[in-house]
């Protein structure tokens, strides 16, 4: 019996994905629970598997984007698949490449070696080169320093499957990449399609304004030196800057609750529990995943769950629920080097907390001039609902709690 594989739902709102990957070719047999692809929605990259033994015919393509419900391909229920003996030879992956990089994994930024050029690859894209059976000396790296980006291989597939180079060499084909050529068409991922619509939403649906402030790091540097080692030691996780300022950040949302509430029609919605979103930037583009309950968690907790979110971050392992329904946003645009800038909105959040690089700076301290390690802090917000003395209040009471560490509850 033919079993159709569908586009699973994920999520209430998404009415279409894009399917990242195959990793089953057509003839193979597969078995309950075996991953047969990976579909990309706006908000995160889901895998899907056989509920079925049987041979697999895929019927539509990597880099497609296809309606949720959408017949992707059937499995031959009770078939013996295997894998066709005779493949033409430009569909299978360039025996160097394959061989080296399926049997000796190298770490992250390491390169494969395809035609005497270094391709430095992540771990998932090499995942996703091999699966897809690709010979990465084909696909142009748009990344840092020339490296291969996961949205380079959806690119490089879609490209092949729209000149329907499945039975043909590279050299019958036209160039992937034109060297004299001075622009290149990407498409867009759907990731960031969404973050393209939402930057615009936020602007145009909520009337922002930012204000600034100046923390003085020394305390929090000081107590985090101090504990660092045996803190790591004893839970298992670093003790990082990002503990202290969603604590602080909690607080503060205490102490002004508009900041933590949203408009919906003509009401205002006030949240009495902390759901604190942790922007993370991605090969794949910025996504924000929730922490939740936040005002019932430790420094321990916090650490940990960041931590947990950013490895998923990093893999494209997020579920929608781990980014949908947070109260308030953190992003950090230090971790870049960022001095100073303004954060938009995560509609249809009110709030969203700028950290930034520390950088030392002489200061006036009692009549003195002093050298201290100082960082930015910019919070941007809904006028419509936050007053500019709710705004400033809020961003002072991040700042005493940084510059007082031991009053956020601190423990080794």
């Amino acid at each position: 019996m033919n079993r159709e594989i569908k586009a699973p739902s994920v999520g209430e709102s998404i009415t279409e994905v894009r399917i990242a990957g195959w990793k089953k070719q057509s003839g193979d047999a597969v078995k309950v629970g075996d991953v047969l692809l990976e579909i990309e929605s706006d908000k995160a990259t889901v895998e899907v598997v056989a509920e079925y033994n049987g041979a697999i015919q895929i019927t539509r393509q990597a880099g497609e984007t296809v309606k949720i419900g959408e017949v992707l391909g059937h499995i031959q229920e009770g078939a013996a698949g295997t894998v066709a003996a005779a493949k033409p030879a430009a569909t299978q992956p360039s025996p160097t490449v394959a061989t080296t990089m399926s049997a000796s994994p190298a770490p992250m930024g390491a390169g494969a070696t395809a035609a005497g050029v270094a391709m430095p690859l992540s771990p998932s894209v090499r995942k996703a080169v091999v699966e897809a059976g690709l010979d990465v000396g084909q696909i142009p790296g748009t990344g840092r320093g020339g490296r291969i980006t996961n949205g380079d291989v959806i690119a490089y597939q879609e490209t092949r499957s729209s000149r329907g180079s499945t039975g043909s060499t590279p050299s019958t084909t036209t160039s992937i990449a034109d060297p004299n050529a001075r622009e290149r068409r990407v498409p867009m991922t759907l990731l960031r399609q969404r973050i393209a619509e939402r930057l615009v939403q936020a602007q145009h649906t909520a009337a922002i304004l930012t204000t600034f402030n100046e923390i003085d790091m020394s305390n929090t540097m000081a107590l985090r030196s101090q504990h660092k080692d045996a803190f790591k030691s004893k839970h298992g996780v670093n003790l990082s800057f990002m503990s202290f300022f969603t604590r602080a950040v909690v607080e503060a949302l205490k102490a002004v609750p508009a900041v933590n509430a949203f408009i919906d029609g003509k009401e205002i919605v006030y949240h009495d529990y902390y759901d604190i979103g942790i922007a993370v930037g991605t090969e794949r583009g910025l996504v924000v995943p929730v922490l939740r309950e936040v005002g019932h968690m430790n420094f321990v907790d916090i650490e940990k769950g960041i931590g947990a979110l950013a490895l998923k971050a990093r893999d494209g392992k997020l579920s929608i629920k781990e980014l949908t329904g947070g109260t308030f946003t953190i992003s950090n645009g230090g971790t870049y080097g960022s001095l100073l800038s303004t954060p938009i909105l995560n509609p249809p959040q009110s709030g969203i907390l700028g950290m930034h690089k520390i950088q030392e700076r002489p200061m006036a301290v009692n009549g003195q001039v002093v050298i201290r390690p100082m960082m930015f802090v910019a919070l941007s917000y809904d006028h419509r609902i936050i007053d500019g003395k709710e705004a400033v209040t809020f961003l002072i009471k991040v700042k005493e709690g940084i510059e007082n560490p031991t009053s956020l509850g601190f423990e080794p």
